[in-house]
């Protein structure tokens, strides 16, 4: 039943994979990275595709941002904390995981975006953890997504590879109607998920505003199928009082009534310093510092 299951799934997506991306739908050629998918192409001019080459991220160490954070969860808010690492790391393209052979030739930098956070409930406790990997000199486009969420349901797991033609989603979650799956979605969009990293690259001084496509959010336990939004962001100076220390601030207007709020000090690396989102997610920056914590 399984095999079958999962053939009847996966043959109509490998049928559609080329007709629904249109004339951009081509693997990149073999070893080379994949560029990003054409609907990005009229946003890049307002981002700076240098933002994470520079030599700030060559000392080894990561960046520990840990957050007092609010999400609705149940109808009813519960506050938290959660940690946000960003750090470089080097992949090989083999496995698209942390290379432990740094003398293989198929080496390329990337960085890593994790996404901790336990919630306590009145009953039990909800955990995610999201990892999203750009390469060093792509901010914008994805590379590769992992998230789980872990409470006494269940676990929910799922992934998202750039493979040069769509982004490809798998997935395992505990809820009936759902279960094991496959599914490609669009590339042309920014992961609503990535955009307190992919942000931090904005050409802020410049106050961009332009329209994007936007997935929504991954980092649930459920796998239900994607929502896109056609969004709007705007960017301006932030009043003294919105944040601890000058910042920018970007707006998204995901649609009538929806609208997250993002604030970045004015200063590099730009660190998210606060969010809100229209479906009760808030994050306040509570304290940020570089170190190894891999061995600790």
């Amino acid at each position: 039943m399984f095999r079958t299951s999962r053939f009847l799934l996966l043959a109509p997506l490998a049928l559609c994979a080329t007709a629904c991306n249109g004339p951009e739908a081509s693997a990149p050629a073999a070893g080379r990275p994949p560029a990003p998918a054409q609907g990005l192409q009229a946003v890049l001019p307002f981002f700076d595709q240098e933002w994470a080459m520079r030599h700030y991220w060559e000392d080894g160490l990561a960046e520990v941002a840990t957050y007092e954070a609010e999400r609705v969860v149940y109808r009813k808010k519960r506050a938290f904390t959660s940690t946000l690492i960003t750090v470089k790391e080097e992949f090989n393209q083999q496995y698209r995981v942390k290379t432990d052979d740094y003398q293989r030739a198929d080496l390329f930098s990337v960085m890593k975006v994790n996404q901790f956070c336990q919630i306590p409930t009145d009953e039990y406790p909800y955990h995610y953890l999201t990892s999203l990997f750009f390469r060093r000199d792509q901010p914008v486009a994805l590379y590769k997504m992992t998230t789980s969420s872990q409470e006494w349901c269940g676990n929910t797991f799922k992934t998202i590879i750039d493979d040069g033609v769509n982004f490809s989603q798998t997935y395992d979650s505990y809820w009936d109607g759902q279960g094991v799956g496959n599914r490609h979605l669009r590339r042309d969009v920014f992961l609503e998920d990535a955009l307190p990293y992919t942000l931090r690259a904005l050409k802020f001084a410049q106050l961009p505003a332009f329209g994007l496509k936007v997935l929504d959010l991954q980092q649930t336990s459920k796998a239900t199928p994607p929502v896109y939004y056609d969004a709007r962001l705007t960017t301006a100076a932030a009043a003294p009082a919105d944040a601890p220390q000058p910042a920018w601030r970007v707006a998204l207007a995901l649609a009538p009534g929806r609208e997250n709020v993002y604030w970045f000090a004015k200063d590099y690396p730009n660190v998210l310093l606060r969010q809100t989102t229209w479906d009760g997610r808030t994050l306040r920056l509570k304290a940020t510092r570089r170190y190894a914590y891999w061995p600790k």
